[in-house]
């Protein structure tokens, strides 16, 4: 497991980036009205502003993961889980009790009022999607899967390192190979004629 620790971490949070990516595109409440109007659809990106920009900065932490040394290693997976816990407490009020907060924008551009008292005048219910339990899930599945870095990370092997290590030192062994090699190591200040 522990061979495999890199990509588990970095495909978790891949994954958990696009659930929360997919997500913000789909219908997470829906709306009836006390006017008896037809139903709103509220997408996740309505309903949860902040889901789309922390969904990408997730999947931008998961690519970067796969390169990065430890410190960083740590830092992203530190990052990674406190906004796993932010999205988190976001969500769960949208799976079990949605606030009317969650759809007002989506009601007041569908009807043209705002406020506290035209919400609860114009809205008859809210009821939630699936998307929300399974935008819950990746959220869970992110934290788990920064534990699981901090955890590992320190074991990971550094791949970038050990092969440049073995290249330059093949270098030094056989010398240029050609004359674009010879143009190559000129390049960068070595004499390939030593």
């Amino acid at each position: 497991m522990i061979r495999r620790a890199r990509s588990v971490a970095v495909l978790g949070f891949l994954l958990a980036g696009a659930i929360g990516i997919i997500s913000s595109t789909q219908t997470w409440l829906t709306v009836a009205r006390a006017d008896g109007g037809e139903e709103l659809l509220v997408p996740g990106a309505s309903a949860l502003p902040l889901l789309a920009p922390l969904s990408l900065a997730v999947l931008a932490l998961g690519a970067a993961l796969s390169i990065v040394g430890r410190v960083l290693r740590y830092v992203f997976a530190v990052l990674a889980a406190a906004g796993a816990v932010l999205l988190i407490t976001m969500t769960v009020p949208l799976v079990f009790a949605p606030p009317t907060h969650a759809v007002a924008p989506t009601v007041t551009e569908a009807t043209g009022l705002a406020g506290d008292q035209a919400m609860v005048d114009i809205i008859a219910g809210i009821t939630p999607t699936t998307w929300p339990a399974t935008a819950l899930v990746a959220w869970v599945l992110l934290i788990t899967v920064s534990v699981f870095t901090i955890v590992t990370a320190t074991r990971w092997k550094s791949g970038g390192r050990r092969y440049r290590a073995e290249a330059d030192d093949h270098a030094r062994r056989t010398g240029p190979l050609d004359p674009i090699d010879s143009w190559d190591e000129l390049s960068h200040g070595t004499d390939p004629t030593r």
